[in-house]
Formats: structure tokens, sequence, C-alpha cells
């Protein structure tokens, strides 16, 4: 199992950026990956990528060094395994909301001793051909990264409880849901949206955790970082649909 850079880099109180991938397709995968990305995190909760495809965009992150993650759409232990035993290197939970359903999320990340995940000679494991399994428990232990979301109310009111729970890697604020489920949908700069955010950082980063959450342009990511928030993505479709506006507007600007 390759060494987790991310995971790495967040323990050392560095900066990752990463980018939500919702095409299904490898390719796009490899692009991140020799662009320069850190990770990038599949989506498997309101994309419409297969678990076939999934595994396929997960070959392609190993063939680049990317890291790959996935975002799973249900807190399910047999439908995270599925994507763990894929090769997956972390796995990102949405709609967190209390310390027993985090805990549920490390349980399905993490082998014994640490978690409950079934074993098997699966595609993370190398089909049981190179290590042996108790030295591929210990490294996927170490290597493999847990994020959850933090996007509603209630989870922010059980969050001095969740950032406890042993074996979470990242709380992630997803600004979008938050701010829905707020009663500002689509407002995530709305100033009782930010209080709440900035609620958020002060008890993870307090208990010693890494904040992430979605940064789409490079002021707010660099907002973030001032804030401390060192676990940063942005959306493929949001770099695409920019890049593809300025494009446009440079050169019709420019025709007349």
């Amino acid at each position: 199992m390759r060494t987790n850079s991310v995971k790495a880099r967040l323990k050392a109180g560095q900066p990752v950026f990463g980018c939500f991938i919702t095409v299904p397709a490898p390719m796009m995968v490899e692009l991140c990956g020799l662009v320069g990305f850190d990770f990038v995190v599949l989506d498997a909760e309101h994309a419409i990528a297969d678990l076939e495809t999934i595994e396929n965009m997960i070959r392609a992150a190993d063939a680049t060094g990317i890291v790959p993650i996935v975002r799973i759409a249900v807190n399910q232990p047999q439908i995270i395994l599925r994507y763990m035993d894929a090769g997956a290197l972390g796995a990102q939970l949405p709609q967190i909301n209390t310390a027993a359903e985090t805990r549920q999320v490390v349980d399905a990340v993490k082998y014994r001793p640490l978690g409950k995940r079934g074993l098997a000679g699966v595609r993370a494991t190398d089909y049981g051909m190179r290590l042996p399994y108790p030295q591929y428990i210990q490294q996927a232990n170490e290597e493999t990264l847990v994020v959850v979301h933090i996007e509603t109310p209630e989870a922010v009111a059980h969050l001095e409880e969740m950032v406890h729970v042993p074996g979470v890697d990242v709380f992630f604020i997803g600004p979008t849901d938050l701010s829905y489920s707020l009663g500002f949908p689509g407002e995530p700069d709305h100033p009782k949206v930010q209080e709440v955010i900035r609620r958020i950082v002060a008890i993870v980063r307090g208990a010693g955790k890494v904040v992430g959450t979605m940064a789409t342009d490079v002021a707010g990511a660099k907002r973030c970082l001032d804030m401390g928030i060192l676990y940063l993505a942005t959306g493929d479709r949001s770099l695409v649909v920019s890049s593809a506006q300025a494009y446009l507007q440079g050169v019709r600007g420019g025709s007349g």
C-alpha cells in the first residue's frame, strides 16, 4: 500500500489542495494528478459514477501519484467497505451529525483493532499477493484518511463530542449544505453562516484536528488558509466553467 502524502502533509501542519471529480472519467483524475493537485475526491454522492468506474478512477490516481479519496453517499459499513477495497486511500462521508455516527465511519474504514472493517484478498490488499495481512493491516490503518462532513445545526451542536472520536483526520465544512440547513440556501457568505463556520473552525482546531472545506477560487482559498483551514478542495465544474468563461470573454472581447 502506498504512502498517503496528504495525510503526511496534514500531520506536518501543511495545507493540501484537491479537486472534487464529478465527471465519471479516469482521464479527469489523470489530468488533476498531472496538473499537481494533492488529492481528488471522487464523488459517489451527487455524481453518477458507479463502483466499477470509481475503481478505474482510483487506478488513474495511482498511475499519476495523486491521492484518491471517495465521497460515499451513505454511512453504511458494507458500502464504505467496497470503495475502500477498490483501493481508495480515504473516505469522505457527508451528513455526519453525532459522535456515534462518526465512530461508525471510523469503524468502516479502519481494520481491527482500530475499527471493524472486513478483510479480503481485494485490490486494496494487492489481492493478498504482496504483503502478509498483518503488515498490510498496520499500513492501511496508518495511511487511510477519514473525513467527515459538518453540514447541519445538529452536527455543530454535537461537534465538541465528535472531535474527540479517535481516527478522524479532517472535519469538512460543507458550505452549500450548511447554508441550506441554516436557512440561507446558496448563501455561504451570509454573516450568520460565516459565524457558524468560525465556530466550527475554533472547535476543531482547538481539539488539534484539521478543518477542511470548499474553496472555489484563489481569493476564497487564501481566506480559508488565513483561518487555519488546511484541507481545501475545489470542483471540476467550477474550474471548467471559470476557465471557459474567461477564455470566451477574452476572445470575444478582443474580436470587435
